[in-house]
Formats: C-alpha cells, sequence, structure tokens
C-alpha cells in the first residue's frame, strides 16, 4: 500500500460532480442524486441497440460513483488519495469499524514517511554570488588640475570612457545530506576577495533533532585568514509563543582563542507580531532588540542597537501587492555612528521560480548606491554597484529611473513572450497527455446528451406549463473577452441540454467542483481557465450569467434578470 503512494500523480475523476453533491453531501442527498441519474441511464428505458449500450456504460459509471461515496469507508479512501486510492491492494485488511477520521491519520503517517524518503534523497543546495561594482567614475569625474610636461595630450585625461570595476566578489555555498530522519550534515564554503586581496573557508555542521521543541548543531570550521572554528547553536520552544536560540564558537588563530556568544530570545506579541531580543558578547559585542510585524499586505520592523562599534535605530516599511506577480515595494531608514542611510526599492516575480529585486541606498558619508538581486529556486545573486561617494541628485535620479525602466523594456521584449511560450508549450504537452482522455470523455458526454433528449423534452413541457426554469442557450469552456486577445478562438461547447436535465422544481443547483464532470460535460480546453455562461428563461422573463468553473451556481435569481432597456 504504501508503495502506491509514490506515485505523483493521483486520478481524481470526480465523483460528486458526476453526481452532482456537495463534498459534505449526507446519504440521503447521495441517494437522491443517484437514483434520479438511473432513472436517466437506465439501460431498459432504451430499444436501440446503441443508444443501450452507452445508457449501460454510463449507468454502470453512476453505480460506480454511488458505491464509493456511499461506503464510509471508501468514501474517506477516495477523499485523500483519489479514484487510484481505491486500486491499491491492502485496504482490504484495514479494519471496517475504522472511521474516516481514522484512516486519514493513517493516510498523513504514510505520507511523512513518504517525505522521510526523499528528504534523505535531497541535498537542498543554497548558494549566493555577489559581485561588487565600482561605478563611481560615471559621476565623481574630473580633470587634473594640472598639465603633463610633455604637453600634447594634456587635459584630455577626462574626455575618454568611465572606468568602470569589479572590486570585490563573494562565492558561497552549502548543501545538506541527511543521515537519518532526525540527524543531518551541512557542508558549507565561502570564498571571497576585496581589491585583490581574498581568503575563504569550509564548514561542517551536525544538526540533530532532539525533540519537537528543539534542535543542537555542533559546528567545525576551517580558514585561511581565521584559523580553525569550533561552534554550537541550540535552539528550544520555551512555551507555544516563544522561543530562544543561543551559539557560542571559539575561533582559533595565531594571535589566540576568540570566544563568542549570542542569545536570542523570541516571543509572539500577536498573530502578526514577534519580537526578539539579542545579546552578543565577543569582539563585537552589542545589544539589539526589534519588533517585527508581517501582514498579508505588509511588513515592517522597527529596531535598535546599542554596541561596539555599531549603535543604530533602524524603521522599514514593506507593501505587498496582491497580484500573480507578487510585487513588493520597500523602504527603509537607518541612522547611527556610521551615518545615515536611505533605502528604497522595488521586487517582483519574472517566472515561476524567479525574483528580481532592485533597491537604491543614499547615505552620509556612504553615497548613493544601486543594488540588484536576483532570487532563481535557492540561488541568489547579488550586484551591489557603487555610484558615487557624493549626494549627487543626478546619480539618485539614474539609480531610480534606469532600472525601472531596464526592466519594463525586459518585461515586454524579453520576459513576457519567454513565459508566454512556456505556457503554451506546458499547455501543448497538457493536450498531448490527455487527449486520448478527452476523447473518451467527450463520447461519453455526446452519448449521454442523447441519452437526456426524452427526459429534457419531459422537463420542458412541465416547465412550460408553469411558467418555470427554461434553459434557452449554455455554454462550457474559455471565453475571449479580452480585446487584446481577440486573435484567440474561444473553444466552449453547448451544454444547454445537460443542465436542463437537471433542472428540478424550476430550479438548478450546481456544487463548488468543475463542472467538466457534470454527465454531458467534457473539457473543451485542458489546463485553462473555463467558465459557463447561460441564457435563461423564468416567468417568463429573459435572465443571463456567468460563473467560473468551480462556482456554485444556484438559479433562478433576481440578479440575472435582464432589463427590457437592454
Amino acid at each position: 500500500m504504501a508503495a502506491a503512494l509514490d506515485e505523483d500523480e493521483i486520478d481524481n475523476d470526480d465523483y460528486y460532480s458526476l453526481l452532482n453533491v456537495r463534498k459534505e453531501a449526507t446519504q440521503d442527498e447521495l441517494k437522491a442524486s443517484y437514483r434520479r441519474l438511473c432513472m436517466l441511464y437506465h439501460p431498459d428505458k432504451h430499444r436501440d441497440p446503441e443508444l443501450k449500450r452507452q445508457a449501460e456504460q454510463l449507468f454502470n459509471l453512476v453505480h460506480q460513483a454511488y458505491e464509493v461515496l456511499s461506503d464510509p469507508q471508501s468514501r474517506a479512501i477516495y477523499d485523500v488519495y483519489g479514484k487510484r486510492g481505491l486500486e491499491v491492494e491492502g485496504w482490504e485488511v484495514v479494519e471496517r469499524k475504522r472511521t474516516p477520521a481514522e484512516i486519514r491519520e493513517e493516510y498523513e503517517r504514510l505520507q511523512r514517511e513518504r517525505e522521510e524518503r526523499r528528504l534523505q534523497q535531497r541535498t537542498n543546495p543554497k548558494g549566493t554570488i555577489s559581485v561588487g561594482i565600482d561605478a563611481t567614475d560615471l559621476f565623481d569625474r574630473y580633470e587634473e588640475d594640472y598639465e603633463e610636461i610633455s604637453g600634447g595630450d594634456g587635459g584630455g585625461g577626462g574626455g575618454g570612457l568611465p572606468h568602470i570595476e569589479i572590486n570585490k566578489m563573494h562565492i558561497s555555498q552549502s548543501i545538506e545530506a541527511p543521515l537519518t530522519t532526525t540527524d543531518t550534515a551541512i557542508l558549507s564554503g565561502s570564498l571571497s576577495t576585496h581589491n585583490g586581496n581574498g581568503g575563504g573557508n569550509i564548514n561542517l555542521a551536525l544538526r540533530r533533532v532532539t525533540s519537537a521543541k528543539g534542535w543542537g548543531e555542533v559546528e567545525f570550521g576551517a580558514g585561511d585568514t581565521h584559523g580553525p572554528l569550533f561552534g554550537l547553536k541550540i535552539f528550544r520552544n520555551l512555551t507555544s509563543r516563544c522561543f530562544t536560540t543561543a551559539h557560542c564558537g571559539m575561533q582559533f588563530s595565531s594571535r589566540g582563542i576568540r570566544p563568542g556568544l549570542t542569545t536570542m530570545l523570541a516571543r509572539h506579541l500577536d498573530k502578526n507580531t514577534m519580537g526578539y531580543l539579542q545579546w552578543r558578547w565577543g569582539t563585537q559585542s552589542s545589544m539589539n532588540t526589534s519588533i517585527v510585524r508581517d501582514t498579508k499586505s505588509s511588513h515592517f520592523t522597527f529596531a535598535v542597537q546599542l554596541g561596539i562599534p555599531h549603535t543604530f535605530i533602524m524603521m522599514s516599511y514593506q507593501y505587498k501587492f496582491q497580484d500573480d506577480d507578487q510585487t513588493k515595494i520597500k523602504g527603509s531608514v537607518k541612522s547611527g555612528f556610521f551615518g545615515t542611510v536611505v533605502e528604497y526599492g522595488a521586487e517582483t516575480k519574472i517566472s515561476r521560480h524567479s525574483i528580481l529585486g532592485a533597491t537604491v541606498s543614499v547615505g552620509v558619508p556612504q553615497g548613493v548606491s544601486l543594488k540588484i538581486k536576483l532570487n532563481r529556486a535557492s540561488q541568489t545573486y547579488f550586484f551591489p554597484i557603487h555610484l558615487t561617494d557624493q549626494l549627487l541628485p543626478s546619480a539618485v535620479f539614474y539609480a531610480t529611473v534606469g532600472p525601472l525602466v531596464f526592466y519594463l523594456a525586459i518585461q515586454r521584449l524579453v520576459i513576457r513572450p519567454y513565459v508566454r511560450a512556456q505556457q503554451e508549450q506546458e499547455l501543448e504537452k497538457q493536450r498531448e497527455s490527455s487527449a486520448s482522455d478527452i476523447a473518451k470523455k467527450k463520447q461519453e458526454a455526446e452519448a449521454a446528451v442523447m441519452l437526456m433528449q426524452e427526459s429534457v423534452r419531459r422537463i420542458i413541457e412541465a416547465e412550460e406549463s408553469r411558467m418555470g426554469l427554461i434553459i434557452l442557450n449554455a455554454w462550457y469552456g474559455k471565453f475571449v473577452t479580452d480585446n487584446s486577445r481577440k486573435h484567440e478562438r474561444a473553444r466552449v461547447i453547448d451544454v444547454t441540454v445537460p443542465l436542463q436535465c437537471l433542472v428540478k422544481d424550476s430550479k438548478l443547483i450546481l456544487t463548488e467542483a468543475s463542472k467538466a464532470g457534470l454527465p454531458g460535460f467534457y473539457d473543451p480546453c485542458v489546463g485553462e481557465e473555463k467558465s459557463l455562461k447561460m441564457l435563461y428563461q423564468f416567468r417568463g422573463v429573459m435572465h443571463q450569467c456567468l460563473c467560473g468553473d468551480t462556482e456554485a451556481l444556484r438559479i433562478p435569481k433576481q440578479s440575472h434578470r435582464i432589463d427590457n432597456d437592454s
């Protein structure tokens, strides 16, 4: 049974949608829907051999759906695993008296075992590449106050191209190697260079999860500039709202042993706010306290630090747009013994796994810098560009406008066409892989519509006699409403007959499930957003509505009424 869980894809033929019932449907609701569909698809109601064969197939499908959902144990398995879970060997040994909740607990246990097996095969690599660029010659160029003794070309030193150079670089990488379900080895290393001088180090950490409340870590390291390193880290949940961490280390060098200790206490002040208190002792001792508030739409941080040599106060705010690109704009102010720095910037998602950000830093005496960051999965690429040592309005302007113009051009000319091509390629693959299944669903839907004709005729006669609900036209699929996408072809199917067949007592009720699983429906545009558009008549008055694929629908409604003027 556990072996079957290794499949990434689970077949999810929607039995709830087929019976048009809620996922919380009671046994009475299931039975009422089942009887209604049985009357519609019963083979004995059809004399034509072809219709009889088609009715028998649909009748068996409805019967199978009802058998699964009416049995509590099978329903619990189906809700968790889908249709494929019902075919897994081993469920027959599960005691029939076990409740659906117990079956779900069994599934979660097997899922945990599956994740542990996957964890042991995963290294979880993380890396950072930082390239510092000195571009001060763009704004701080100056003419020499003297001419060369040889003359001839004196004073031309400032007329050449600006000198831009890479003055520092940092590369770090780490991998995790799970040894057991509680033990993990972490190997990391880094290389740095600044103005021609550099060094590197390598670290090995062994982490053990001691309980659900904490873990401990032992760290060993060595480098060409600082010598051997030994450290110990501890994390512990004190209460459900409070935790603490401690890190002590010793650095061995030719000058002796340099010990250090860092402790932090954190507490949830409310649902979205954390308070931190940190104390650091060593060559750079300090005490830091901060409050961090993180909500769905914003992120706020306020911090104060007293220490040697750095004492500062800092406040930052970030606003999160609720869009598909996960765009964020941010600003911060930091002031201390070193001076004052104001930063502002933005970041946005440019592809499924990539986030691009830019930040402008303006400070005294630091000058003006532009920081560009690209996150690609677990890799980070960072490019700090130092523009000027002075506070020049021109540098601030170009640092702000330049990246924005460049991004908009790249977004329009490169990113959007690339993402669109990727999406179309994925859709095409999805269509090809599901072509045979969709063809089968289409045949079943067409057969169901043929079998519904007689029932629909009787329903329409009954509804007309009472001035009830009559579906005039109904379409399901992808509608093109955006003027910029007029070149695309709408892909819809006519579902007038299937919907009229679901009308009972002048009412039509559809549950929160994909409508592609309803009798007489199929998916006309795999992988794309679909809607249901309907024109119907009630009490002799025209009504119209449009709803999403998984939205619940209940008609008639007064809000759907079409005014005579329109």
